[in-house]
């Protein structure tokens, strides 16, 4: 009796699976809400100007240089 059940518990388990592949995801800022996300009230820095000095101090105190990351060439090769 057991074995009958299995093929149709498979069955559902796949309907399952393939059903969250369907689904389209939205992104959780609008378009029209990214402006007020841009706005400079919503920077984590109080003082950007002083902000980037403390950084460049910690960085030459820590030999670290680089760590979060920074612009570079398009191709790769730097």
């Amino acid at each position: 009796m057991k074995k009958a059940y299995f093929p149709i518990l498979l069955s559902i388990l796949a309907l399952v699976g393939a059903s969250g592949c369907s689904s389209t995801f939205e992104p959780w800022v609008k378009p029209y809400e990214r402006d007020n996300l841009a706005d400079t009230i919503m920077s984590m820095n109080r003082n950007p100007v002083s902000a980037s000095y403390t950084n460049h101090a910690l960085q030459a105190r820590e030999g670290a240089r680089g760590a979060e990351g920074g612009a570079g060439g398009g191709c790769g090769c730097n």
